[in-house]
């Protein structure tokens, strides 16, 4: 059996190797380098450049523990080197996962039910030796055809913009990926995930940050008192937030810039040397050929079944491309999904594996951390729910770690005990949901959590403190 990818990021790459080493011949098509926006653009780089702002905030306040380092100097180059050698050397890895599949660089476009089309392209070179075929190599001026029994749409998501005046005069996360000194100032228009963890980093690297979110609450899709006890945090670390703010332009002043909003129907303006258009992700869809195939999709996504299979039976879609929850490993597990019922012989009813893809974590990078599983307090409105709550401040280890400020919230179904959601901000808080999330997958009810020992001083214990 015939199988090809169309996409080299983590839904991708992580499909096309399981599916090799299933016995399938597998063919993956990417425009971009192995990794896809994750590894080189996205997660990984950002996370490099968390850990060396928490570093940074942590040598700033090791007075408060007793220890004399003097305030730190920032080294950006050496910084951003850091993170350019963690992303080769995972790169690298991923390409040796792929010994087994046949790696095409270049832009696929659907054919037919069965067949894509590879048009050369400007492709970063391996790392490592891989057994690839590059469409713009030696030999090869016209477009390469591919055909397979089942083909698997993974080419993920692009940076969205607000269609405003002034919108070019701002940079992506993947230029502030790769800045050379720090901005003394920046804007960042949008209050989610990326937008926040970035506002978090510059502010540790010494920028002055203004976010301005157009919804009430940052983190839109988090519990609203998280939301609301987070952006209080933030405050406290000197990060200025505007929520109920719509951009209205981006306009160019002397060697910065001014983005002008409404605020309760009020005009505002805030400046800053550099803008970051931070106001999410679009399904990337534009090369692929869609609508003459009559694959069914919207601005929102590729429409697909409980399967990940489009309108098109031999066409699947996963991750970023069918909207949603847009993040790494739901990518993973919706690859999972697929491959599981091309390889059940693609039962039209049933269940093909075990999967909860409902149920996935989230976890936000900030200074506190924050984290989430499940439905939020809004979204249980009309249920007879339990509703429990703890604060890192009175847990011993928190205090310990010289980390108070924290908030965790777990909603309950009244009558069957089972977990609905958890939500919480504070230290770890994107490994503690993890144990949340967990238990929900295997069903497990309160009374059940309660009678499970959790090891002291933990920040675990937070979670065991929930009443």
């Amino acid at each position: 059996m015939k199988l090809l990818v169309i996409g080299g990021g983590p839904g991708g790459y992580e499909t096309a190797v399981e599916a090799a080493a299933k016995g399938l011949e597998v063919t993956l098509v990417t425009d971009g380098p192995l990794g896809g926006t994750c590894l080189n653009e996205g997660c990984i780089p950002t996370k490099a450049l968390c850990r060396a702002a928490a570093l940074y905030d942590d040598i700033a306040r090791a007075g408060e523990f007793g220890i004399i380092a003097g305030q730190p100097s920032l080294d950006l180059a050496a910084v951003m080197a850091r993170k350019d050698a963690v992303v080769a050397q995972l790169r690298g890895g991923v390409e040796m996962l792929l010994k087994k599949v046949n790696v095409i660089y270049g832009r696929a476009s659907l054919v037919d039910a069965h067949t894509v089309e590879v048009a050369p392209g400007p492709v970063e070179a391996p790392l490592a030796p891989c057994d690839t075929v590059a469409p713009e190599g030696p030999g090869v001026s016209h477009p390469l055809r591919v055909t397979a029994d089942y083909i698997i749409l993974a080419t993920g998501s692009v940076s969205a913009s607000l269609p405003i005046e002034g919108a070019d005069l701002c940079v992506t996360s993947r230029e502030v990926l790769e800045l050379t000194s720090v901005p003394p100032s920046m804007v960042v228009i949008g209050g989610g995930v990326i937008g926040l963890e970035l506002a978090s980093v510059y502010r540790s690297f010494g920028s002055e940050v203004t976010v301005v979110e157009f919804c009430k609450n940052i983190l839109p899709r988090f519990d609203d008192d998280i939301s609301k006890r987070l952006k209080q945090s933030l405050v406290k670390r000197g990060i200025r937030i505007e929520t109920s703010a719509q951009v209205q332009a981006v306009r160019k002043d002397g060697d910065g810039f001014v983005v002008s909003y409404l605020q309760k129907e009020k005009p505002c303006e805030v400046s800053g040397s550099m803008v970051l258009m931070a106001v999410g992700r679009r399904p990337n869809t534009d090369s692929l050929n869609l609508a003459d195939l009559g694959i069914e999709f919207s601005r929102r996504g590729v429409a697909v079944n409980q399967y990940m299979q489009t309108n098109v039976p031999s066409v699947y879609a996963i991750g970023d491309l069918v909207g949603g929850m847009m993040l790494a490993h739901a990518a993973t597990f919706h690859g999972k999904r697929a491959l599981n019922h091309i390889l059940a012989g693609q039962p039209s009813s049933g269940a093909v594996d075990g999967i909860d893809l409902s149920l996935v974590p989230a976890a936000v990078f900030t200074s506190p951390e924050a984290g989430c599983v499940g439905l939020t307090e809004a979204e249980c409105e009309g249920r007879d729910i339990q509703v429990l709550k703890s604060f890192f401040r009175s847990n011993g280890k928190a205090i310990s770690m010289g980390e108070p400020d924290g908030f965790c919230k777990m909603i309950v179904d009244a009558a069957s005990g089972l977990i609905l959601g958890c939500h919480m901000y504070g230290a770890e808080s994107s490994i503690l949901i993890q144990e949340i999330s967990s238990l929900m997958a295997l069903h497990c009810t309160l009374p059940q959590f309660r009678s499970m020992i959790h090891a002291h001083p933990t920040l675990s214990e937070v979670l065991q403190a929930l009443a």
